[in-house]
């Protein structure tokens, strides 16, 4: 069982100092993939750094803005190039003359353009997202009494990147982890394989602290990722046992293992599925009858 954190005290727009070294703005855009909204957070004081400036809605950007007058921001960080993460990196750097960093939108999303994921399976995404600076793992940037170091973590995109400020022993995790819900893997950019691996070198950190983009900070770190883990497991026996009494296509099997789930987000559980079913196929465990797809039918290896 996932022990998540979903009780978060805020109100739009309004700049909450959340710890010593970190200040966050909600943006207005609550939904069943943002939770409340983007947070936006400011690092620092004086000369300070922003994580996910977040969707392009006037509104937030006044938001950050005000919360930001007479400071100086040198650095815009960003996790991924969803619509609810990347898109005001832009303007805010535009209004205030910050270097933004991040991970470039894959080329399949930088062929759509800005465009959805699919059918109700994410915010979408800004396929035209191209940070000033493209981060390597482990890559660090500062300002007065701050840091922060990239964690690349493939999985949920495979552009996804953290960011550790040691001076608290916290991680900015965007999407990868989040305190309210289980995080939504979609291929082809989405990769479980990958993801599994990437859940293991945040949880080798030994952080105390994790600050999702979307909802409140996880405090105890390494059981709530020991239980995404074996949420993920348990998901895997499931869809292993479901392939056992006859189900063959991914759709179907949804409608069962998702049964309590709000149906607006079974197309994203579907893609979920697939991912799971790629990494089975992937290990070995898993036979697809042509190209892996939803359409496609398995069996067990």
């Amino acid at each position: 069982m996932i022990p998540f954190v979903r009780e978060i005290a805020f109100e739009y727009g309004r700049c909450d100092t959340v710890s010593p070294l970190i200040r966050r703005v909600i943006a207005r855009n609550p939904g069943p993939f943002t939770f409340t909204g983007t947070g936006t957070y400011i690092v620092g004081r004086g000369t300070v750094a922003v994580i996910d400036p977040g969707p392009d809605l006037p509104e937030h950007l006044e938001a950050l803005l005000a919360a930001l007058e007479g400071e100086t921001v040198s650095h815009i960080l960003v996790t991924h190039h969803h619509l609810d993460h990347s898109p005001l990196a832009r303007p805010l750097a535009e209004a205030t003359g910050a270097v933004i960093l991040g991970r470039a939108a894959p080329a399949e999303a930088t062929a759509s353009g800005s465009a959805a994921t699919g059918h109700g399976l994410e915010e979408g995404a800004d396929g035209r997202f191209r940070p000033d600076i493209e981060l390597t793992d482990g890559q660090k940037v500062s300002g007065p009494g701050w840091t922060l170091a990239a964690l690349t973590t493939p999985g949920h995109t495979s552009n996804h990147v953290c960011f550790a400020l040691p001076e608290e022993n916290a991680l900015f995790c965007g999407d990868h982890i989040m305190g309210w819900s289980t995080t939504v893997i979609t291929p082809p950019d989405g990769d479980m394989g990958d993801y599994f691996a990437s859940l293991a070198k945040v949880k080798a950190r030994s952080f105390d602290t994790l600050w999702p983009t979307h909802g409140a900070p996880i405090r105890d770190v390494e059981p709530f990722i020991d239980a995404y883990v074996a949420h993920r497991r348990a998901r895997e026996a499931q869809i292993l046992d479901a392939l056992a009494t006859g189900h063959t296509r991914i759709r179907p099997m949804v409608a069962d293992l998702y049964a309590a789930v709000d149906p607006r987000l079974h197309p994203a559980a579907a893609h979920s599925v697939l991912a799971h079913m790629l990494h089975l196929v992937a290990e070995g465990r898993v036979k697809a009858d042509g190209p892996a797809g939803l359409e496609t039918d398995y069996r067990l290896a």
